[in-house]
C-alpha cells in the first residue's frame, strides 16, 4: 500500500481524526426519540457502536479493492482510492520492533496489540548490517525454497511464513532464523541482536460512551469514554448504522427504515 511505505510517525493522527462518541450518541438519541420511536441505553449503544465501527473499518478494504480497478483522477480530494487510503492510514503501524522467541525465528503475533493485517516484515541480521524486506511464502512451499539452490533463503534474501499452533494461535516464522532477543534483567528490557520489524494495520480500539449515574440518569463522563478512531468523515455513517442496529433491537421497524433511507441517500450522493 502506497501510504504505508511513505508513512511518517503520526503520534497525534488518531486524536485529530477521532469521532466524538458523545456527538454520535446524542445524534442517535435525537433521531431515535423523534416521534417516540424508542430509547437506546448506554449499554446498547456501546455494543452497537463497536459493531458499526468494525463494519465501516472492514469495508475500507473491500472498497479499496473495488475502486483501485477503476480509473482515478488527478484531484486528490475527490479520488476514491486516495480517500480510502487516507482513512486506512490512521491505523498503519510502520517498522515496529518485535520479539523473536524460541530460537527458531518465531514472532508471536498475539503479542502485537490489535493486529488486523500484516503488511511487511523486515529483518536486520547483525552479520549483514542493514534491513532487508522478507518475502512471504506459503507453508507448502518450504521444501521448494529450502532445497532449491537458486531459490533458497539467505540473510540477504530472507523469507517468512505464517502458521498457527496449539500454543501460539497466530505466528510468523522467519528464515534464516534470527538470533533470539536476550533479556536484560538489570534494565528489565530485551536486547535485540538480529532484529525483526513489522509493518501492519491495527484494529480500532473498542469505543465506549462512559457515564456516571446522577438522579437515575446517565451523564456523559469524558474520562471514562473512548472515542471512535475512524476518520472524521465517518460520523454520519456511524449514526446511520447504529440507528439500523437499534431499530432491530427495540423492534421499531420505522426507525430501521428511516436510518436505511438516510444511509441510502448518503451512498447515492457519494456515487454522483
Amino acid at each position: 500500500m502506497q501510504s504505508l511505505y511513505g508513512a511518517i510517525a503520526n503520534t497525534n493522527k488518531k486524536e485529530i481524526m477521532a469521532v466524538s462518541i458523545n456527538n454520535v450518541y446524542q445524534k442517535v438519541l435525537a433521531l431515535a426519540n423523534k416521534e417516540q420511536r424508542g430509547y437506546i441505553t448506554p449499554q446498547e449503544f456501546n455494543l452497537f457502536a463497536d459493531h458499526a465501527q468494525m463494519e465501516i473499518f472492514e469495508q475500507y478494504f473491500y472498497d479499496l479493492n473495488q475502486f483501485i480497478r477503476l480509473p482515478g483522477n488527478n484531484t486528490g480530494h475527490s479520488d476514491m482510492v486516495t480517500n480510502i487510503e487516507e482513512k486506512i492510514s490512521i491505523f498503519e503501524k510502520y517498522d515496529q520492533n518485535v520479539r523473536v522467541s524460541g530460537g527458531y525465528g518465531n514472532v508471536m503475533m498475539s503479542e502485537i496489540d490489535n493486529l488486523y493485517r500484516l503488511e511487511m516484515v523486515r529483518v536486520d541480521y547483525v552479520a549483514n548490517s542493514g534491513f532487508v524486506v522478507a518475502e512471504e511464502i506459503q507453508l507448502n512451499e518450504l521444501n521448494k525454497y529450502g532445497t532449491a539452490p537458486l531459490a533458497t533463503w539467505s540473510k540477504k534474501r530472507p523469507v517468512y511464513t505464517r502458521y498457527t499452533g496449539s500454543i501460539n494461535p497466530q505466528a510468523v516464522k522467519v528464515y534464516p532464523y534470527p538470533e533470539d532477543a536476550v533479556w536484560d534483567a538489570d534494565n528489565e528490557e530485551y536486547i535485540f541482536t538480529d532484529r525483526v520489524l513489522i509493518s501492519y494495520i491495527q484494529k480500532p480500539l473498542k469505543p465506549n460512551w462512559g457515564y456516571v449515574v446522577v438522579n437515575n440518569k446517565p451523564l456523559y463522563e469524558p474520562g471514562r469514554s473512548i472515542d471512535f478512531e475512524l476518520h472524521a468523515s465517518e460520523e454520519v455513517e456511524l449514526v446511520y448504522r447504529i440507528l439500523v442496529l437499534a431499530g432491530v433491537t427495540v423492534e421499531k421497524p420505522q426507525l430501521t427504515q428511516i436510518a436505511t433511507g438516510l444511509q441510502g441517500a448518503q451512498v447515492q450522493q457519494e456515487k454522483q
